[in-house]
């Protein structure tokens, strides 16, 4: 088994070497005019500006893409999510292998070298193979946000400033023109540390500690460049007005004449403040894991007090406090003929703190709407007029719209702070997330994402916690409010939210003509399939555009997607973002990058460069492409597909009283848990079934047994019809809508990866031997059947195609002989774990406990094994 999951982690590392591989042999067989500082492909900006310019039906200009390059913002957000099975530990080390693998690929290597190289990899392998695979307890989120800070600092650190200078090279020759340093068309945010939603262990004071920590490590960050800009910058003739102004504003004993070094070696010693301020606020928080961040920060100001020397500069507080002398700096260098050196480090060092501030990241704060109904429940009845849970949504509006026109709070802080209000501890828990966040730099967060949004009120309710908590607009410190539809209800009845929201007065004041909307790709997908859910996150869009378009509102959307089909993913992200519905995403695009899909992205440099630049050149081409607008005609075709793949996927895993059983036998769902891979339950109701169940298990479960069955359940059905009128519209869809070939490429991707004998085997040995659920899953495979026969159908072709399988063909022939064995052996185990005695049965003999712990062990390997062959979990 070990050897089998080792092997499938080693060829992964491969197809990360050979795809970096590839990409730079594509570039250098070139004519060597022709060689440009970004790929030339379809999906780089290079490629894309070559697009435009060449595309007839549009009259862009080098000028006018360079301004819609300048305005659009494409913001990655960091998360969480249990996706990810490899350890921190051993993803270092597998990136070591693809680095060596690189070495050795050198034509001008040195036997000496090549011995060298051999014998790391070797050395590397053998340290994997000695290491333990199995996470033996959960993360905690200070654990999960230092994994998070980890990408940053090994990747993104040096990615984003050597991405932003290839593309400053590549607006030079292809547009004529340089990128301001100051353009940032690239940012990075994050949940970890403040996402709540089902998490109990995600608290306020964890939230504190994280953002705290992000601090620390900014700082320490910025002041090993500053160290290295020291070092470069010993210039001491010409400055300009600004510069000398700057440096006589400084005194603290360096050279006059060497006036960079004096801003330097100033900003230096403001660096090891912040470091000190943040250290003495780790120590004070009391936890471990402060502590320990604590005690190393102190080692390490300690070190640059005795280099610096030590005097009462202020700490650094914001990202204007370090970037306005930067910018003196770099104005001056270009003004006195230096433009050499002002593009060199100087530059890097402030592109990195346009993206990334003095936070890192900033951290969006996410909680369940019913988490604030409660509260303000609690609060209304401790003011005596009545029951907010029991009010109509007019009555909830009506008492919000009066209390956030009113100058008072709705109580007294300090009543709060002594419990003398009597409210429940998840009460005082929920309102101590807001004072928390009052306390905290306003460029340390970013939204305030309310899950399970259904209504204005649930809206209205935070943006009041928060005047409560002094965080308005006037204040400057409002966090920004964005509700997340992720239900098939809730996206239909979004575009009416907004609207009732923009009709109140107080609120389109507040929003400063700027309103962002989060869209729940993997819950929709749960609740009513993959077709329907499509459909609604399709037409939900352009509903709520039109309702923002008509109120001047400034919309964005922020797409809550998974890595797998089955909870929104697409492994191709140029094409996957230039099938949004139109004049959705103009310029702005916010997207979560989860679990596995942070590591295959952002793990290597080179990769994430890439990434970067698919990122950027897919919302501006989006910016310029004709769109496909849907007919009528397809429209109506869409709501059927979707009103009768919805009723086929709910009428089973809902209504089919069978499911539930036939689901927890023949997958591993309840032995998910044993795989540590998160801080939070696998359930937002720990007593709910599988509506409470998150869409990561529901996911991963099937994607183990390789059925699939959450991104295919419903899609056959809903693509059948016995009117041969609706296949050849089918058809004629797929030919001409892009948004609906990728869907239908998509579904015969994941297709192409089920395994009909494979999940035959885990009903065979795993599901008991009745009639009715034996039945069942002879009905599941039969819908597989035929989704597949609806799938061909509509392409056309005898086989599954498209660019997704063609990809994925060359990658399985390696890796399911390995998957296959795997998948056979965990079922066995799943059986035989299954009838051993419960872990806390008092007669279970030490003999069957060791073994039992044995074959967990061996199912947890089983389960990170197929993970990485299919290269996703959930």
């Amino acid at each position: 088994m070990r050897i089998f999951s080792l092997a499938l982690n080693l060829v992964n590392a491969a197809e990360v070497h050979h795809r970096l591989r590839s990409m730079r042999e594509a570039e250098l067989s070139r004519p060597q005019d022709k060689v440009g500082p970004l790929p030339m492909t379809d999906d780089s900006v290079r490629g894309t500006v070559e697009a435009i310019l060449a595309d007839k039906d549009n009259d862009a200009n080098e000028q006018r893409i360079f301004d819609t390059l300048m305005n659009q913002k494409v913001e990655i957000v960091l998360t969480a999510h249990p996706t990810e099975v490899n350890r921190k530990t051993l993803l270092r080390k597998y990136r070591k292998i693809t680095e060596n693998l690189a070495v050795l690929d050198r034509p001008d290597l040195h036997p000496y070298e090549r011995s060298v190289a051999l014998t790391s990899l070797r050395r590397i392998v053998a340290a994997i193979w000695g290491s333990d695979e199995i996470r033996r307890r959960k993360p905690t989120p200070q654990q999960e946000a230092a994994g998070g800070n980890a990408v940053i600092e090994s990747v993104l650190w040096e990615a984003v400033p050597a991405y932003l200078r290839k593309l400053d090279a590549q607006c030079r020759v292809s547009l004529g023109r340089k990128l301001p340093v100051s353009a940032n068309p690239i940012r990075f945010a994050s949940w970890i540390g403040g996402d709540r939603d089902g998490n109990p262990n995600v608290t306020p004071e964890v939230t504190r500690e994280v953002v705290a920590h992000q601090r620390l490590r900014a700082a320490r960050l910025f002041l090993s460049d500053m160290n290295e800009l020291y070092n470069e910058i010993a210039i001491s003739s010409s400055f300009s007005p600004e510069m000398e102004e700057l440096a006589a504003s400084i005194v603290d004993g360096y050279d006059t004449k060497e006036k960079y070094r004096r801003v330097v070696g100033h900003l230096r010693k403001r660096l090891v403040k912040t470091m000190k301020a943040c250290e003495m606020e780790l120590a004070h928080m009391g936890t471990d894991s402060a502590r320990k961040a604590a005690s190393h920060a102190s080692e390490f100001v300690t070190a640059d007090r005795a280099l610096l020397g030590w005097d009462d500069s202020e700490a650094i507080k914001s990202k204007e406090d370090l970037l306005q002398p930067l910018m003196i700096m770099y104005e001056s260098l270009i003004a006195t003929g230096f433009e050499l050196v002002a593009e060199g480090r100087l530059s890097d060092i402030i592109r990195r703190l346009e993206v990334f501030g003095m936070t890192l990241v900033p951290l969006d704060i996410r909680e369940e709407s019913t988490r604030h109904t409660v509260a303000m429940d609690a609060i209304t009845r401790h003011l005596g007029i009545g029951s907010y849970q029991e009010w109509d949504e007019d009555a909830r509006l009506n008492f919000l719209q009066a209390e956030l026109a009113s100058k008072r709070p709705l109580f007294r802080t300090r009543d709060m702070e002594a419990n003398v209000m009597g409210f429940d501890p998840d009460i005082i828990k929920t309102l101590w997330t807001f004072q928390a966040a009052s306390e905290l730099q306003p460029e340390a967060l970013g939204a305030y994402v309310i899950s399970q949004a259904k209504t204005a009120s649930d809206v209205l309710a935070v943006m009041l916690l928060q005047k409560q908590f002094g965080m308005t607009s006037q204040n400057g410190n409002m966090m920004r409010v964005v509700p997340l539809f992720e239900t098939l209800d809730d996206l239909t009845n979004a575009p009416d939210v907004l609207s009732t929201l923009f009709g109140i007065p107080a609120y389109a004041g507040a929003i400063l003509g700027k309103q962002e909307v989060m869209v729940g790709y993997s819950d929709s997908a749960k609740d009513a399939g993959r077709l329907a859910a499509c459909w609604a996150q399709y037409t939900s869009q352009e509903s709520m555009s039109k309702v923002a378009e008509e109120a001047g509102i400034e919309l964005t959307f922020f797409h809550g997607k998974g890595g797998t089909v089955g909870r929104g993913g697409n492994p191709a992200l140029y094409r996957a973002i230039l099938s949004h519905p139109p004049r959705t995403i103009n310029g702005r695009f916010r997207v979560t990058e989860q679990g596995e899909m942070i590591t295959q992205n952002f793990g290597n440099p080179a990769i994430a460069e890439r990434t970067l630049d698919i990122y950027t050149a897919a919302v501006l081409r989006e910016a310029f492409v004709k769109h496909v607008e849907p007919t009528d005609s397809w429209r109506r075709q869409m709501d059927r597909v979707s009103r009768v793949s919805c009723a086929d996927y709910r009428g089973l895993v809902r209504e089919e009283p069978r499911f539930v059983p036939y689901f927890r036998q023949a997958t591993p769902e309840l032995e998910l848990g044993t795989l540590n891979i998160g801080s939070r339950p696998a359930k937002r109701n720990p007593k709910g079934g599988i509506e409470s169940l998150r869409a990561i298990p529901w996911t991963f479960a099937w994607t183990q047994t390789r059925a699939h069955l959450s991104a295919w359940l419903g899609v056959g059905e809903g693509l059948n019809s016995d009117d041969p009128k609706d296949k050849e519209e089918l058809r004629e869809m797929y030919k001409n809508w892009p948004w609906f070939r990728e869907i239908c490429d998509l579904i015969a991707m994941i297709l192409s990866k089920t395994d009909f004998s494979i999940c035959k085997n885990y009903d065979d040995i795993l599901v008991d031997k009745t009639p009715e659920l034996m039945g069942l899953g002879e009905e599941v495979r039969g819908k597989l059947v035929k989704t597949r026969e609806a799938i061909v159908d509509i392409t056309g072709s005898h086989e599954f195609v498209g660019p997704h399988v063609q990809l994925l063909r060359a990658s399985t022939k390696i890796r399911n002989p390995y998957v296959d064995s795997i998948n056979v052996v965990q079922a066995e185990l799943l059986k035989e774990l299954r009838n051993m005695p419960e872990d806390d049965d008092p007669e279970m003999t030490a003999e069957v406990r060791e073994i039992k712990n044995v074959r967990k062990d061996a199912l947890i390997l089983s389960i990170t094994g197929i993970a990485q062959g299919m290269r996703n979990s959930g």
